[in-house]
């Protein structure tokens, strides 16, 4: 193996999902047996796995929300799912009127 090889990181559930819930936890939600939750109504959730981590983001802001499932096996998954929170928070957010 030549000297500027770069091997990219195994992905590793428990650290990537410590590293979610830190930034979920940022974007102010609240987190309850897994699922995290935005003035007491559930966002998404996650759940890791040995290899991967199974998440969801509800659908709509509602008391029991459609989820859209995914499976996250890589950090690109990871960043995905953040963007794609973040794009629901302000939708909801402004729909809402919330400052």
């Amino acid at each position: 193996m030549a000297d500027n090889d770069f091997l990219i990181p195994p992905f590793n559930p428990a650290s990537a999902r410590a590293t979610l819930q830190r930034t979920l936890r940022d974007l102010t939600l609240t987190e309850r047996e897994g699922v995290f939750e935005m003035k007491g109504l559930p966002v998404a959730r996650l759940e890791a796995g040995p290899t991967t981590i199974a998440a969801g983001l509800a659908r709509r802001l509602s008391r029991s929300p459609e989820w859209d499932a995914s499976t996250l096996k890589d950090h690109a998954d990871v960043r995905r799912f953040i963007d794609d929170l973040k794009k629901r928070l302000t939708r909801w957010s402004d729909a809402r009127g919330d400052d």
